[in-house]
């Protein structure tokens, strides 16, 4: 089960890694890093001129995954925590 788990940790972190990368990407009031990919004073762009709009599709979708796959670790990893606890053996207190 732990290899799963780690495997699912995995996924997550190269996901957040793709939602930060799609919201760098995106153009700002101020041109940003999006810019740097063609977004700057003319329409077209490196990807084509319906960029702006795919990206916000995209960073929405990678946005809505974020929050079920962090859901689904948090019940996981609380579920494994519960079957750790009821295997570890009670510790007796003498006074």
């Amino acid at each position: 089960m732990s290899f799963l788990y780690s495997i699912a940790i995995f996924l997550f972190l190269f996901l957040c890694f793709l939602l930060c990368v799609t919201i760098l990407i995106q153009e700002g009031k101020g041109g940003g890093l999006g810019a740097s990919f063609g977004g700057g004073e003319s329409s077209d762009s490196l990807f084509g001129t319906a960029t702006p709009d795919i990206l916000k599709k995209v960073t929405a979708y990678f946005a809505v995954a974020f929050v079920a796959s962090c859901v689904i670790l948090s019940f996981w990893t609380a579920s494994l925590d519960r079957q750790y606890i009821q295997k570890a053996e009670p510790v007796e207190i003498t006074e």
